[in-house]
């Protein structure tokens, strides 16, 4: 997953080639380099990127950053998952550190006082979207994917999702964090997770527009104008937009059995073969992470940003004891059998008093 160094190469170097930092023209780039694991961040990389981050927040010779990631496949594919199950079964506290952290890098960029450009070719999953959904400027290209896969492997989609997920318009969001789909540019800007479109052919010349980019407005319509110049706010024919009521219908039902049955058996607009594709993506699915998912998205929509970070780490912190992620990540990273035990083994079996025995506590942190 990581590049090959040589034997002398200490643990700080590896991490420092990890996440590169560079400065021109006045904008501090930051770099994810594991394009071999497609750019997955681990904890040494979020300490990285974070002593960057306020460093150049600090610096008055920084007026804007760039986020991007080494190779043509991703931005960032996510958490290095492996090295967070290897912690939990080693009895260690690296998973726990993990999301602390990560977190706190998520919300410290959804707070950042110089504008953020985020460059999102390729993958942009899990943690990926938790590092560009607080930037100022979220391009995306004809490479780009986007998605919160994580009850893919029996987890709940993190990293601000429960807030960002549900303030997309209608039930789009839900859909997205509770089948964990990936879409594409076209559905990235109608749903509001990215705001421009540039072919991936032009990323050089907007490298090139940066470096010779004379200051004169505030950094960030400096920025925009420059985009403005290269790219577009929106594309023709969004798919999600068809399937938009359909999914406004499905995924406002109460609970994931609903949607389900509902899916199978209520043709929408047009839509029964969408439908039963989504069943049997969801049919893949965690029953419990789905479910979870579901309850905290709805809770994500009324909450304000910190309390629904805190809420993730609410969930977070019980978990890898009673939840579905060490099975998952077991069935499909390590033994790669792809035959995961889920827990309950399927929707049906869910109980409800279970499901909300997961937020029972919450309340007490609001206060």
């Amino acid at each position: 997953m990581t590049a090959q160094v040589s034997p002398e190469a200490s643990h700080t170097d590896i991490q420092q080639q990890e996440v590169l930092s560079e400065v021109r023209n006045h904008i501090g780039y930051l770099t994810l380099n594991r394009p071999a694991g497609l750019n997955a961040i681990t904890l040494g990389m979020v300490r990285l990127m974070t002593t960057q981050l306020h460093a150049w927040a600090d610096d008055p010779l920084i007026y804007a950053v760039v986020l991007r990631g080494s190779g043509d496949k991703a931005f960032c594919a996510g958490g290095d998952i492996r090295s967070l199950y290897d912690s939990f079964k080693g009895g260690d506290t690296l998973h726990e550190d993990f999301f602390v952290e990560e977190y706190a890098l998520d919300l410290a960029l959804h707070h950042y006082p110089k504008p953020v450009l985020a460059l999102m070719d390729g993958f942009v999953l899990g943690g990926g979207m938790g590092l560009v959904q607080g930037a100022d400027l979220r391009v995306v290209t004809e490479r780009s994917r986007l998605a919160m896969p994580e009850v893919a492997i029996g987890y709940f989609p993190d990293v601000g999702g429960s807030y960002f997920l549900p303030r997309i318009p209608g039930e789009l969001g839900i859909y997205l964090g509770v089948t964990g789909v990936q879409i594409r540019a076209a559905d990235a800007l109608y749903c509001g997770l990215a705001d421009w479109y540039l072919d991936s052919a032009r990323l050089t010349e907007l490298a090139q527009k940066l470096d010779g980019l004379q200051w004169r407005d505030s950094p960030l319509k400096d920025l925009q104008g420059v985009l403005a110049r290269l790219a577009v706010q929106q594309l023709p024919d969004p798919p999600l937009a068809a399937l938009r009521p359909a999914i406004d219908h499905f995924f406002a039902l109460p609970d994931v059995p609903s949607i389900i049955e509902q899916l199978q058996q209520v043709t929408v607009a047009d839509s029964h073969a969408w439908a039963l594709t989504t069943v049997d993506l969801m049919q893949t699915r965690s029953p419990l992470a789905m479910a979870v998912t579901l309850q905290m998205l709805r809770r994500g929509r009324h909450l304000p940003l910190e309390q629904c970070f805190a809420l993730e780490l609410h969930l977070d912190r019980q978990w890898f004891a009673r939840g579905d992620l060490i099975e998952g990540v077991r069935a499909l990273i390590i033994d790669k059998d792809k035959k995961p035990q889920w827990n309950p083994p399927t929707v049906h079996a869910l109980d409800a008093s279970h499901v909300q025995s997961f937020f029972r506590d919450f309340a007490q942190i609001e206060k």
